[in-house]
């Protein structure tokens, strides 16, 4: 089984999984989707999107899902628009789903404010800023709520924590299953 940790971009996804991983063990690796994809790719997000536009990102972001979900014992930082595609629905749900989350406006402070990331992540909307993360939300939320076995904010909560909350929330749903 993987977890894999959804949520809007800035919620903290990358710097979550690893610790989650460590964590859980020697075992265990962590894996964030969108490094994978430009590796793979040899092109950054931004490139993909402007080369391929947003569906061909997709297709590969999908791939690399397919590709993670063959494996076991990982700590999956996925894309926040992984979501978008009901055909990742299925494999994200075979695992232990974990939802972070943080309010719109801290959002838009963390993306913003990590100028590495916002170079490489093109803007999903023409408004791009708060409309863009108020519109991507609004549609999105639904979908990362049905998904989800777990939901935890981040914006007041170290990675620390909340690594240690996911772990103990993924053991517990374990042990309920064995």
């Amino acid at each position: 089984m993987n977890i894999y940790l959804i949520g809007y971009r800035g919620t903290g996804k990358s710097s979550v999984a690893p610790l989650v991983a460590k964590l859980l063990g020697p075992d265990w690796r962590h894996v964030d989707m969108d490094p994978l994809i430009e590796e793979e790719a040899e092109a950054t997000i931004a490139e993909i999107f402007a080369d391929e536009g947003e569906a061909g990102f997709r297709d590969r972001e999908s791939n690399v899902l397919s590709s993670l979900a063959a494996k076991d014992r990982q700590v999956v930082a996925t894309g926040g628009g992984v979501i978008e595609r009901p055909g990742n629905h299925s494999l994200l749900k075979d695992g232990f789903v974990v939802w972070l989350t943080a309010p719109k406006e801290v959002l838009l402070d963390r993306i913003t404010g990590d100028q590495t990331t916002a170079a490489r992540r093109p803007n999903l909307t023409a408004q791009g800023g708060i409309d863009e993360i108020d519109r991507m939300l609004t549609r999105r939320t639904p979908i990362y709520r049905s998904l989800a076995k777990l939901s935890l904010s981040t914006e007041s909560t170290s990675p620390e924590e909340l690594a240690q909350e996911i772990v103990r929330a993924f053991t517990t749903d374990r042990e309920g299953h064995s």
